[in-house]
């Protein structure tokens, strides 16, 4: 499994599994903890797979960051989103070389790597992974 069923949720911390879809919403799980959630569709929530990085260029799909830092700390575990914004810029510099500085804030490398340790601690980010996963998306 890749990440088109891992959702954002604002409001609500870490990232979520897209488990049933309701007539008045949808019901989640953690990654976290693993309890289970109904969510309304008021509700502000962002797939993953949806998510881009702005650069000077173009938009990078997330599921392509994530694979670039999982090729740079080889499958491992990437920066923590607890360091110096400095640092975090540093390292997202060394990952997307062309990403917009002005368009994307510390606030979202911070997202980033957050969610991708979130993700690659259960195993559902890897360099291989989201190769095949946008092999996939791109076929569609």
């Amino acid at each position: 499994m890749g990440i088109e069923r891992i959702l954002s949720i604002s409001g609500k911390p870490g990232l979520y599994d897209l488990k049933l879809q309701t007539r008045t919403g949808f019901v989640a799980e953690s990654l976290i903890d693993g309890k289970k959630i109904t969510v309304g569709m008021r509700s502000n929530v962002s797939l993953l797979s949806e998510i881009s990085i702005y650069t000077y260029n173009e938009e990078v799909r997330l599921s392509e960051v994530f694979r670039r830092i999982a090729e740079k700390e080889d499958n491992g575990p990437a920066m923590s989103h607890k360091e110096d914004n400095a640092k975090q810029a540093a390292y997202f510099r060394e990952i997307l070389p062309e990403y917009d500085e002005e368009r994307v804030y510390g606030s979202d490398i911070k997202k980033v790597l957050n969610w991708y340790n979130m993700l690659q601690a259960k195993g559902l980010v890897s360099k291989e992974v989201a190769a095949l996963a946008e092999a996939a998306k791109t076929e569609e």
